[in-house]
């Protein structure tokens, strides 16, 4: 098993159709669905882009080796997996809240959705 981490707003995750693949807005905007490699990497990531945004936010943990689209790592630390069209439900091997501070940084992972 190959996990990362894909950060997603909980209202984004609820509107999804569960039994359908999961293809996150990045992936008709940019091509791919970002993902993160750790989970303290994953804060850090999550407070340089939404650190700002309120709204809360869920981490899917993705085994990729069952994705079901290819994916590859692009950047020199080979951190962050991208992943080049949906990914099959049966990839998806938990979902988890955000634990948030008040200022607005992500702190960590938290109970189960």
């Amino acid at each position: 098993m190959r996990t990362t981490f894909h950060l997603v707003p909980a209202e984004v995750w609820a509107a999804r159709t569960p039994s359908a693949p999961y293809a996150a807005p990045s992936l008709e905007i940019e091509g791919f669905i970002h993902c993160t490699d750790g989970a303290r990497e994953l804060m850090a990531t999550a407070d340089r882009y939404y650190r700002d945004d309120p709204r809360p936010y869920i981490a899917i943990t993705i085994d990729l080796e069952r994705a079901g689209s290819p994916w590859r790592i692009e950047d020199p630390a080979g951190i962050y997996p991208h992943v080049y069209g949906p990914i099959e439900r049966k990839a998806i091997v938990a979902v988890q809240h955000v634990r948030r501070a008040a200022d607005g940084r992500f702190t960590g992972l938290g109970g189960s959705v």
